[in-house]
């Protein structure tokens, strides 16, 4: 028969109270027991000399015909120097179980979702920048637009004209009148200066009869 040292719940809900006892390892925990060895309150303060009472001589006899105890009681017996419990590691013990992985994830994702949705909504907000546009064009490019523009113009200018061309330039030269003359038109201009001479002539005359009496120099008209 294989033979525990454990612990036996007693006392009212939510106020525990156990028993330290040498039990059959096949029994109810709260079944009977062979023999008890101590108690222990929960209730009380860690310091306090009540929270764990332990008989170590009974202890140290159970241990000695093979009794095996529970983590909880070879903390007793370590704590009372009857038996040195052997340190353990339990990497797992602070990971979260499989529902607390679960929310953790879900939490995560709504963290992130909410983060992309308030970054889209402040790019939506933000006025996206004008870039402005300089109309400047460098003097060089106009410079040479201008003469391949020249050069192309005398290039068509030199050019040899078809005989289509000379054909059309004839038959406009035939119905295109003949320009009179401008020696025609020099006879008019000559006229101008003699009509000139012509108004001056009374004019002069004009003064000497009048010069005549004062200076009587005149001379009188000839008797007949």
């Amino acid at each position: 028969m294989a033979i525990s040292i454990r612990l036996s719940r007693g006392g009212s809900k939510k106020r525990p109270y156990y028993r330290i006892v040498v039990a059959d390892a096949r029994s109810p925990r709260d079944g009977k027991f062979i023999e008890k060895i101590g108690n222990y309150n929960p209730l009380l303060a860690k310091d306090s000399d009540q929270r764990v009472q332990l008989d170590t001589e009974r202890a140290r006899h159970w241990l000695s015909v093979g009794a095996q105890p529970t983590d909880r009681v070879a903390r007793f017996l370590d704590t009372a120097g009857v038996r040195e419990r052997a340190a353990k590691n339990n990497p797992n013990k602070g990971k979260p179980g499989e529902k607390a992985t679960e929310r953790a994830e879900e939490r995560a994702e709504k963290a992130t979702a909410a983060a992309a949705a308030a970054e889209e909504a402040k790019n939506a907000s933000a006025p996206e920048p004008v870039e402005e546009v300089t109309a400047e064009a460098p003097a060089e490019d106009s410079n040479e637009e201008t003469e391949a523009v020249v050069a192309a113009e005398v290039e068509a200018a030199t050019e040899e004209p078809t005989p289509e061309a000379e054909a059309v330039a004839e038959a406009t030269a035939e119905e295109t009148p003949a320009a009179e003359p401008a020696a025609e038109e020099a006879p008019a201009a000559e006229e101008a200066p003699a009509a000139e001479t012509n108004t001056a002539t009374p004019d002069s005359d004009a003064g000497d009869a009048a010069a005549a009496p004062e200076g009587e120099s005149a001379q009188a008209p000839a008797e007949g």
